[in-house]
């Protein structure tokens, strides 16, 4: 029976990589394909969500693995090229990659409106997530009707060509594209600087804050989105969600209370506090005393001493450990060495198989 695959941790970073790129490929009239892991069967070095695309000059954007398998899509890709149909493409790494997993990667064109890119552009800035459906199946072989669907409402859907149709005879996977995670770093010092940079490597969004005072500018921040200079009175921070982590990081005990009180109406899903126990201890003390009925649910989300215990002395390595806190955090994880966890590595309870519906239009 055909199966819905429901996964939400599709990296939207890569995603709007890809857009990007074919949006620009577009405009100089470069045909493009997308092809995109739909399920694996053992274990993988990516898991189903991850697309990569390419272009009919060769150059490819985003994965599918770690390298291995890339080489072997861009050449089956090629008769996607010649005949505009889909097809299925399986990869067996038991004896390339050494994770013993079959991938099933659905290879198809991609042709999409400038009218449908804005629109996506228009979603991921709104951080509004919307769906994607892809009709598959696991035979190896071109069938006309596989592709993928992009549902942003009832209302309005596209596929990525014009070949999709709606085949209850074929299997599903959807996965979510949620917004891009983003990181609110408020400090201004070289600390932050190097959060920045690797918040940014990480494929996430960043968000700087710092006093109207300060001489800093967005150049000073490589790969920072915005820098906002804002007394803590008049800070606003739009769309914040449960994809949005704060550190406060200022070095300066009145600024990061009046900050921490600037934020308290906001449900992040994590937020930061740098600076020993004794310090985190004298400043939510000081705050609850101001806001008495503060919600469990923002001290909840309040960690402080920010970061993993991994001996980080330099401000690099208390950046790698802020950052391996808040993807324990927001991936529900107890770190722990790999070589101790039961299990594949990638088992996530949040993964279901549903039985089939028809994809909605």
């Amino acid at each position: 029976m055909p199966k819905l695959h429901l996964d939400n941790t599709f990296m939207t970073h890569e995603f709007i990589e890809i857009i990007e790129s074919y949006s620009k490929a577009k405009q100089q009239g470069i045909p493009a394909v997308i092809a995109t892991v739909v399920d694996v069967e053992g274990s993988s070095y990516r898991r189903p969500g991850v697309g990569m695309l390419i272009l009919q000059n060769g150059k490819m954007t985003g994965a599918v693995s770690g390298g291995c398998v890339e080489k072997e899509v861009l050449r089956q890709a090629q008769s996607v090229f010649q005949s505009g149909k889909p097809k299925m493409m399986t990869y067996d790494g038991k004896y390339r990659l050494g994770c013993e997993g079959l991938l099933y990667i659905l290879i198809e064109t991609f042709d999409i409106s400038k009218t449908i890119i804005e629109t996506i552009r228009d979603y991921l800035k709104s951080r509004t997530t919307f769906t994607i459906v892809s009709v598959f199946s696991k035979t190896e072989t071109d069938i006309s009707s596989m592709g993928s669907i992009v549902q942003f409402n009832k209302e309005k859907t596209f596929s990525f060509s014009d070949n999709v149709v709606q085949d209850e005879s074929l299997n599903n996977f959807r996965r979510e594209i949620q917004p891009c995670f983003r990181l609110v770093i408020i400090g201004i010092e070289h600390d932050a600087v190097q959060l920045c940079k690797l918040a940014t490597a990480t494929g996430w969004e960043v968000i700087i804050i710092g006093s109207p005072s300060s001489p800093k500018q967005l150049e000073d921040f490589p790969g920072a989105k915005n820098i906002i200079h804002s007394i803590p009175e008049n800070l606003n921070i739009d769309n914040v969600d449960n994809q949005t982590a704060i550190v406060l990081m200022t070095h300066n005990f009145a600024k990061d209370l009046l900050y921490l009180q600037a934020i308290k109406e906001v449900r992040p899903a994590y937020i930061g506090l740098l600076g020993p126990a004794r310090r985190r201890e004298k400043l939510l003390s000081a705050f609850i005393e101001y806001f008495p009925e503060v919600s469990d649910t923002f001290l909840d989300a309040i960690h402080g001493p920010a970061g993993l215990n991994l001996g980080a002395e330099t401000p690099q390595e208390i950046a790698i450990s802020v950052i391996a806190e808040i993807l324990s955090v927001i991936r529900g994880q107890n770190p722990i060495p790999l070589q101790e966890k039961i299990g594949a590595i990638h088992d996530d309870p949040k993964r279901k198989e549903l039985d089939v519906v028809k994809v909605k239009s």
